[in-house]
């Protein structure tokens, strides 16, 4: 639970990085979430990855939205700034923070409810306007706090828990990416800690909007709604003075495959998720030949994962406003009220 604090106590032995800090030092509290949940996964990647690259936690801000995927930033990096923002609304405030910082690095995290449904505007300029940030959208297909309901990049004709089959096209937010203009787009799986963590390396060190979708599978809602040992099944047919749930512990699903290799991952309902990890010599260089390439891939119901595409000249937003070098909360009184001859002199110019 996250008001058990984690013993502040480390063994003297542990590895340091070049900043001296040890990998604990980038942990939050306990997580609250589902055990053997991919989102527990993805956290544990970013802390890895934060520490490999010797960032000081205090560097970081990391913002969310609304939904399981957005609870995990309370999980990992404790001692870096934090805002939780209202439900889809995340890009926004991280596009504000940027400009009026532009020293710290910045780590969004969302799900794909929080950034498919509502905030897929919000999304979608984020992305065109190059804002630079690691953005990572933690994709299990359902909505995991409202009790399982179809999320928007659910596949066409996969099953919910209650034996419903999705009838909607899915938001492939990969390909918006893709579209709109992203510098650094790539999908990974949760349980593939050896290709995740080099991703989000790579995506908090881009010079520009990095667009990470993790495929994370959730394990409370994979159970099918016609058994009656459901949850389901079991409110409907109990009168009860309270709600209580009991959330049935499952182990994390893991795996590792080769560059170029197909393999079949089973889920905790039986289902199969099909990955494919991109061949060695694929050239994420060519933004139309990446979109063309997973979507070839997907008409075959393969989930194409790696590095998709990168734009190595890439141009953050604060380029394209030419903005000041000195972060905006760093600006004084008279710099940011110059006075009423300095605002004639502007509107001057412009007319």
């Amino acid at each position: 639970m996250t008001y058990i604090a984690k013993p502040r106590m480390h063994h003297p032995e542990l590895t340091r990085n070049k900043v001296g800090y040890t990998r604990r030092d980038y942990e939050g509290p306990v997580s609250t979430l589902c055990a053997g949940c991919g989102h527990d996964s993805i956290s544990a990647a970013i802390i890895q990855a934060c520490f490999e690259l010797d960032i000081a936690p205090h560097r970081v801000a990391k913002l969310s939205g609304i939904g399981c995927s957005s609870k995990t930033p309370t999980y990992f990096l404790g001692a870096s700034h934090g805002f939780n923002t209202v439900h889809g609304r995340m890009p926004s405030v991280l596009t504000g923070a940027n400009l009026a910082n532009r020293d710290l690095l910045y780590l969004g995290v969302s799900g794909d409810g929080d950034s498919a449904s509502i905030g897929l505007g919000q999304f979608a300029n984020a992305m065109r306007r190059g804002v630079r940030m690691a953005y990572i959208v933690e994709n299990n297909g359902v909505y995991g706090l409202t009790k399982g309901q179809f999320s928007p990049t659910a596949d066409r004709g996969s099953k919910s828990k209650k034996g419903a089959i999705n009838r909607d096209s899915p938001v492939d937010l990969v390909g918006l990416a893709l579209q709109l203009g992203a510098t650094y787009v790539a999908r990974s799986f949760s349980g593939d800690k050896a290709q995740l963590v080099p991703l989000i390396k790579g995506a908090i060190e881009h010079g520009g909007a990095a667009f990470i979708d993790v495929i994370s599978p959730c394990v409370t809602f994979n159970n099918h709604g016609g058994s009656t040992k459901s949850y389901d099944y079991v409110r409907a047919h109990n009168e009860a003075v309270s709600r209580i749930d009991f959330i049935p512990q499952h182990s994390p699903i893991t795996t590792e495959y080769a560059p170029g290799e197909v393999v079949d991952v089973e889920q905790h309902d039986g289902t199969i998720l099909r990955l494919r990890k991109l061949h060695s010599d694929y050239d994420p260089t060519d933004r139309y030949a990446a979109l063309s390439y997973i979507n070839a891939h997907q008409e075959r119901g393969e989930v194409v994962t790696g590095l998709l595409y990168l734009d190595p000249l890439a141009v953050d937003l604060h380029v394209s406003l030419n903005t000041s070098d000195t972060p905006l909360n760093k600006f004084g009184v008279k710099q940011l009220c110059p006075g009423s001859q300095a605002l004639d002199k502007i509107n001057a110019a412009l007319r």
